[in-house]
């Protein structure tokens, strides 16, 4: 836990010393931007919520969520967009830590990995997240976590269910004792090739849950093949 508060005190300077300062940094090119947020910010930022993981057993996770997102609400108004973005991200995965609570098998985080993209997809391409961005903007970017380009004023976004889940798919793997560190690192991925195909077909945006949800079918399959055999019969024995 010191090694961990240590790198989460390191990490967490170096990202707020970007974020308060990335509009100074270099201007390159498209593809450049994408493959910087896509490699380097956007596993940085995932890092955090890596640190923090242990927290998912502590007691009070709910109302720390709460509290986080009302100080949260209350950088928006104070103009600290960056204290206001990582707010979101530790208090939506105080919620996912808390939410994984409720799950009494395995087999259910399964279920949800499985039903969730086709509900994120139809909520961005015809659902209420397609009239949200095209018509309210400024809501989407109130319910997201910003990734700023370095060099410009403008950001790459996820929406809050996005970090709501990559938290409880990753408690589940450390719950289910699947493979904690792959499972970070296709997620992570994951949201990096959402963006970058997003870019590639100019698309206003993209479900970024099918892949998030992939990467954590993909790293744990075989295991959770094996578990869910064994849940079903232990219930049948």
């Amino acid at each position: 836990m010191v090694g961990r508060a240590a790198a989460l005190l390191a990490l967490g300077t170096a990202l707020g010393l970007y974020y308060a300062f990335h509009g100074r940094l270099w201007d390159a090119s498209t593809w450049w931007d994408i493959s910087f947020v896509a490699v380097v910010l956007i596993p940085a930022c995932f890092a955090l919520v890596w640190l923090v993981l242990p927290l998912r057993v502590g007691r009070g996770l709910f109302p720390v969520a709460i509290t986080l997102g009302v100080l949260a609400w209350a950088f928006h108004v104070a103009g600290w967009s960056g204290a206001e973005n990582f707010c979101k991200l530790f208090g939506v995965s105080a919620l996912g830590f808390w939410f994984l609570a409720y799950f009494e098998a395995l087999s259910w985080v399964v279920l949800v990995s499985l039903i969730i993209p086709w509900v994120d997809a139809y909520s961005v391409w015809r659902g209420p997240t397609k009239v949200i961005v095209t018509q309210h903007r400024e809501v989407f970017t109130n319910f997201s976590f910003a990734f700023p380009i370095p060099g410009e004023v403008n950001a790459a976004n996820l929406g809050l269910p996005d970090l709501l889940f990559f938290a409880l798919f990753l408690a589940a793997a450390a719950r289910f004792e699947l493979r904690v560190g792959w499972t970070w690192l296709l997620m992570t991925l994951s949201f990096g090739a959402t963006l970058a195909l997003a870019v590639w077909r100019d698309l206003g945006g993209l479900p970024a849950l099918p892949l998030l949800a992939l990467g954590f079918l993909l790293a744990n399959g075989d295991l959770i093949w094996a578990r869910v055999r064994s849940e079903r019969s232990s219930r049948t024995a």
